[in-house]
């Protein structure tokens, strides 16, 4: 039987190589960020439940609290793109709504990539499009320390990208086509407004989200190797939707 499992319960695997669709760019940091990705293996969210194995091979962890209006989606988490559950979980606290649909394979989870245009998994529809903003947390490659904010949401987008700034990390002043998150098809877009922000973060960045600059599957999962980076991170993206 396939369910719904809270990270209360789950033990999550959070470590593995970036594999995603996008396409490598002219810049040569750009180029770095996206070496080594491949298509998408399945098209689809039922064409990838009929060959892997729910509670096996991944999970599925939603929390949705009375009156929330704000999403956190990790939709390449555990260990597709480390550690995006993380954060997209802490951001959710127990105000926001949370989701994430998190790769536990012992290898080859970049397997379960599914990009987000067709991103399609019903839970995370229907979660998503029951709140008014959504924000989508994504892992890049790349050495360089920085985040990538895309979306339709201009407005918030905005936000965003000067609360990081302020609290003193780097944000990309130029989003890439590939990783631009606007296509109204993207699941950050699917919200009561059409319209949400895609985090692209790079793993230099996500480095200094833990000590030792780890991100290894047991390194992740323990809160105890968060830096104070990964808290100030998260708290300059809340900020934005207050």
């Amino acid at each position: 039987m396939k369910t719904v499992l809270s990270l209360a319960t789950a033990s999550l695997a959070l470590f593995a190589p970036l594999t995603t669709i996008h396409a490598a760019h002219a810049d040569p940091l750009i180029q770095e960020a996206f070496a080594g990705r491949a298509a998408d293996f399945y098209r689809n969210y039922a064409e990838l439940a009929a060959h892997e194995v729910e509670g096996r091979d991944y999970l599925r962890v939603r929390r949705f609290p009375r009156g929330a209006k704000v999403a956190h989606i990790a939709i390449h988490g555990g260990a597709i793109e480390s550690p995006t559950t993380q954060l997209a979980d802490h951001a959710a606290g127990t105000r926001h709504a949370f989701y994430s649909f998190v790769g536990i394979k012992s290898d080859g989870n970049s397997k379960l990539h599914i990009t987000s245009t067709r991103f399609d998994e019903p839970r995370a529809l229907k979660l998503v499009s029951a709140v008014d903003y959504t924000v989508s947390w994504h892992a890049t490659g790349g050495s360089e320390v920085t985040t990538y904010v895309g979306g339709r949401d201009t407005k918030l987008i905005a936000k965003v990208s000067a609360a990081l700034r302020q609290a003193g990390f780097t944000v990309a002043t130029t989003v890439p086509d590939k990783i631009s998150g606007d296509h109204r098809n993207n699941i950050a877009n699917r919200n009561r407004r059409g319209m949400g922000v895609q985090l692209e973060i790079s793993k230099g960045q996500r480095m200094l989200f833990f000590a030792g600059g780890k991100l290894a599957r047991a390194w992740v999962e323990n809160p105890a190797n968060r830096t104070k980076d990964f808290y100030k991170y998260v708290e300059a993206v809340n900020r934005a939707l207050r």
